[in-house]
């Protein structure tokens, strides 16, 4: 592992796994961030992605993107970073396709949805679920709970946006039997995941809102640092119709994060004088991430897309038809819980706040199609 820097998160000298599992040379030759990144992708969690929504909730076209392609695409981003860092890619592309995982149905509103149901109950949180979905839920070994992953994964996804202070029941339960350190900051490959995710959503959701019909350039050319990258564009490429460019548009504003990205994340390490791997994690600063011009522009970018996209009327229309799907389907399996599937209620507990929260996790693994079927058949009617 000579081409890993010294800061980065080495296979070899890896916290392990809360199970001890037999050396065995029998599944191929992989390392232990190697063997989690592919648990992940061979997960059911992972393949439901497909059908959970990223922006548009259960969307017509087939080519707006999902939770699934969302996560592979901040993959994309991670590695590319990551190699040009030095940082474990193997361990980066884990956290990237792992960090939506415990994303309910219908996105944000299916989340909100959920968190205030399951207010009485200790609240709903897509993260922490992620880690529960990783470490409880998805079980397929004989010998251990869930995955079993490693404990750079799981503390990336724990904080990958910083320290943790307060951990909601979810996070804490996790830590509780694995101690991820939740008061310290992440590796940088969790750091490097975090601002990937960002520059993904960022500037795909751009991409599918236009496709949609529910942003346009006029719009956009209001933010100066979409102008420049489309003046610059145009000239180069005079003679294309504008609607070609649009995915031009895209790439370039990605390549320009990125590269901002690696550029400022290489100078804080030179200037907090980052050795080690445990250096990263004392800091007390996030090292990964923009510089503070370009964390300006990616804020006013947010805004933006939350105030002509997000909260677009279709799209806070769709979000309450969403909210009532999820809220009405807790209510029912909450009333009458032999309408749950049969493997989850041979597991349900008896006592509230862990039966509802068992019927939470249900619901927060289904995907738009699934719920919105099931409130069909439950309900009656069609949200």
């Amino acid at each position: 592992m000579s081409h890993l820097a010294p800061y980065a998160s080495c296979p070899d000298h890896s916290r392990g796994r809360l199970h001890a599992e037999p050396s065995s040379d029998v599944r191929g030759p992989r390392d232990i961030f190697q063997r989690d990144r592919d648990r992940i992708i061979h997960s059911i969690a992972f393949r439901r992605l497909r059908h959970k929504t990223q922006v548009f909730i259960s969307p017509d076209g087939d080519h707006f993107r999902v939770r699934l392609t969302h996560s592979l695409e901040v993959a994309q981003i991670g590695r590319t970073i990551a190699r040009a860092l030095g940082l474990n890619e193997d361990l980066t592309e884990a956290l990237c396709l792992a960090h939506d995982i415990g994303h309910p149905p219908f996105g944000h509103a299916g989340e909100d949805a959920l968190e205030e149901a399951m207010k009485p109950f200790g609240g709903f949180d897509h993260n922490a679920q992620t880690l529960r979905t990783l470490t409880l839920l998805e079980s397929p070994y004989p010998s251990w709970p869930g995955l079993n992953l490693s404990w750079e994964l799981l503390e990336g996804l724990a904080k990958h946006n910083g320290p943790v202070a307060n951990p909601g029941w979810a996070l804490a339960e996790v830590n509780h039997g694995f101690d991820l350190n939740l008061t310290d900051w992440p590796s940088l490959e969790a750091q490097v995941a975090a601002i990937s995710d960002d520059i993904a959503y960022d500037n795909h959701d751009i991409d599918d809102g236009i496709r949609a019909g529910l942003l346009d350039m006029d719009q956009l050319l209001e933010l100066p640092f979409v102008a420049d990258r489309w003046e610059a564009i145009l000239a180069r490429y005079p003679d294309v119709r504008p609607r070609r460019l649009i995915g031009e548009l895209t790439r370039e504003q990605i390549g320009v994060m990125v590269n901002d990205v690696i550029e400022s994340t290489r100078a804080r390490i030179d200037e907090l004088g980052i050795r080690t791997a445990d250096d990263v994690r004392k800091a007390g600063v996030m090292i990964g991430g923009f510089s503070s011009e370009m964390a300006a522009r990616e804020r006013r970018l947010k805004k933006f897309m939350y105030q002509k996209l997000y909260y677009h009327p279709t799209q806070t229309a769709a979000a309450v038809e969403a909210s009532k799907i999820v809220r009405e389907l807790f209510g029912v399996y909450r009333n009458d819980v032999r309408l749950l599937p049969p493997e989850w209620r041979e597991n349900l507990p008896e006592q509230d706040p862990a039966r509802s929260r068992h019927i939470g996790d249900f619901l927060a693994g289904m995907t738009d199609r699934y719920a919105t079927d099931r409130h069909r058949e439950l309900c009656g009617n069609a949200a």
